[in-house]
């Protein structure tokens, strides 16, 4: 593993958008729904997953899509 899938899953709240993609792909407002946090937040912790090839995120329409990298 690289430096950027262990600073991904060093964060708590990674690992929760993580474990709620275990389930299947969901939208960025589905994800945010069990968040707290601020959009912007919830971005930046996509983004950081995403630089770590950790997650993928497909545009449907006016939606993102998230999913588990599992390639």
């Amino acid at each position: 593993m690289g430096d950027a899938v262990f600073r991904a899953i060093a964060d708590p709240q990674r690992r929760k958008i993580l474990n709620l993609l275990q389930q299947g792909s969901m939208t960025a407002g589905e994800i945010a729904g069990a968040f707290e946090i601020t959009k912007g937040s919830l971005s930046y912790h996509f983004n950081i997953l995403k630089e770590a090839e950790l997650i993928r995120c497909e545009r449907r329409a006016q939606e993102q899509v998230y999913s588990l990298n599992t390639s």
